[in-house]
């Protein structure tokens, strides 16, 4: 990893970005931070991070730009709209979007930084935000190979392994595929409990045998646990879940993959949106079984939060 420190901008500090952002610093880069909601970025100041008060001014003190943001709407807004990164970022220059975004859109985006002479790279992460936290969250890149070798280590200092996945456009579909798994797991980690409760198996025994068993999973072992404390604290919300889901079944029309599982799934979550809203975390798409059930999945020990 190189020791040279980079002018970096991260903008976007939700629950991923601000311990994205908080790694960079780590790492000994200057960074510079901005978000809708000022408030989010004041522990990061607090680390040696500048606030900047739009897009724009983020990108005119960077050499790279990473984003984090919600949905390709916002994402849009912030890089090519007015005072947007692309407006402040001067030829030569790397924004890269950190976010899990359509294919679609990355590519135009791509290709309107391009004929300005800036250079993109895509990087959604995957493995949960404990995990950022702790700064070895799993990277999927994208894009042109010497670019990314020339930003590897921006990356690395983020989160491992850092996997090149190939050409822009690339990891935003694997990442919608890890994505599309980890639902998938979910809605079977919570049948897959309720089932061993109503078969008198006590909840904190069954998930160590699952955890060791064939059909153990990184959501079993992961969103399992808070499932069982009844936080349902993952930090991730319904309505990205369901961003994803969409995604992901708008792939299988375009490359002609019937996505029967995948279909009954993201049914489940349209129907644990409607019933618990859009704002609260994705792994409430059990509670519909609890609910049906008229019981919960619950057992001691088990924290709200992963560590």
């Amino acid at each position: 990893m190189s020791n040279t420190k980079r002018n970096c901008g991260f903008i976007g500090l939700g629950h991923l970005g601000v311990y994205l952002a908080s790694s960079l610093i780590r790492a000994g880069h200057n960074v510079t931070i901005h978000d809708l909601n000022k408030s989010l970025g004041d522990g990061l100041i607090a680390k040696g991070a500048k606030w900047a008060n739009s897009a724009r001014e983020v990108a005119q003190a960077s050499e790279v730009v990473f984003t984090c943001l919600p949905s390709p709407r916002a994402i849009d807004a912030v890089v090519n709209g007015e005072n947007g990164v692309l407006s402040g970022l001067a030829k030569g220059a790397t924004w890269i979007d950190m976010s899990t975004n359509d294919r679609s859109e990355t590519l135009r985006l791509g290709e309107i930084a391009a004929k300005l002479g800036v250079n993109t790279l895509e990087s959604p992460v995957t493995g949960g935000v404990h995990k950022a936290a702790e700064g070895d969250i799993t990277v999927l890149v994208g894009g042109d190979e010497k670019i990314f070798a020339a930003h590897k280590d921006l990356l690395e200092a983020m989160g491992k392994p850092v996997l090149y996945v190939g050409e822009l456009g690339s990891a935003a579909v694997i990442k919608v595929i890890t994505n599309m798994l980890a639902f998938i797991h979910l809605v079977a980690c919570g049948e897959a409990l309720m089932l061993a409760k109503k078969g008198g198996i006590d909840l904190g025994i069954a998930y160590e045998v699952i955890k060791n068993s064939s059909g153990n999973s990184f959501v079993h072992e992961t969103e399992g646990q808070v499932i069982l404390n009844g936080s349902y604290d993952i930090g991730f919300t319904m309505d990205l879940a369901l961003k994803d889901m969409g995604f992901a079944i708008e792939y299988g029309r375009k490359f002609g993959v019937p996505l029967d599982v995948a279909s009954t799934v993201q049914q489940a979550f349209v129907r644990a949106k409607s019933q618990y809203g859009g704002e609260v975390w994705s792994t409430q798409v059990v509670k519909l079984l609890e609910d049906a059930m008229g019981t919960d999945l619950r057992a001691p020990g088990f924290p709200a939060r992963l560590q």
